[in-house]
């Protein structure tokens, strides 16, 4: 896929694993490795970083990267965001720590590991196929309904993965999240009703 993608999340996922951080990837480096590859700018990460955590993550990576503690102590205690910029590639790396509510918590338990491309030497773990489309339905809709980048990359799941997705579990909670309508004009534009 993408040499600066996994030259800019190598010493993050590295990190998660030495300090026993769960994570995932999302957002369009998972859709590209799920549905159809397209180049980006930034990777998203969720994470399940606390407070005792901080320190030793900034420390592992503050050499190659732009790091704000604060910002993560921050993130961390709002169960929000932050950002790192990888300083080689000027690649950002947004993370999201998980939010508590049951929809957050269940799409982050079916995370998987698998390889982002086939010439990759290793496995990370990669949000669920399912997880990928409803949370870019949500970005898309969120962003006005306009944005064809979120639309493609959500079709483009829905397209290549469409013998394997549990489509209980799509149905199920888009309608929980309110994004029935939109997944039902997605699966009708991927072919799949």
């Amino acid at each position: 896929m993408f040499p600066d993608i996994f030259a800019a999340i190598r010493s993050v996922i590295g990190a998660f694993q030495t300090l026993g951080i769960p994570y995932h990837i999302g957002g369009s480096v998972a859709s590209s490795a799920l549905g159809v590859a397209r180049t980006t700018v930034d990777v998203d990460l969720v994470a399940e970083i606390r407070s005792d955590h901080i320190k030793a993550f900034v420390e592992a990576l503050q050499h190659e990267y732009y790091i704000d503690g604060d910002a993560i102590a921050d993130a961390v205690a709002h169960r929000s965001s932050f950002n790192l910029v990888h300083l080689e590639t000027m690649i950002k790396v947004d993370v999201f720590i998980p939010k508590a509510d049951t929809y957050a918590q269940e799409a982050f338990s079916r995370r998987s590991l698998d390889r982002l491309a086939e010439d990759d030497e290793g496995e990370v773990y990669i949000e669920s196929a399912e997880d990928v489309i409803l949370h870019k339905l949500d970005w898309y809709r969120m962003g006005g309904e306009v944005s064809e980048r979120q639309w493609n990359d959500l079709t483009g799941v829905l397209k290549v993965q469409r013998e394997d997705l549990n489509k209980d579990y799509l149905r199920r909670w888009a309608s929980e999240l309110g994004l029935t309508n939109l997944l039902d004009r997605a699966m009708r534009e991927a072919g799949l009703i």
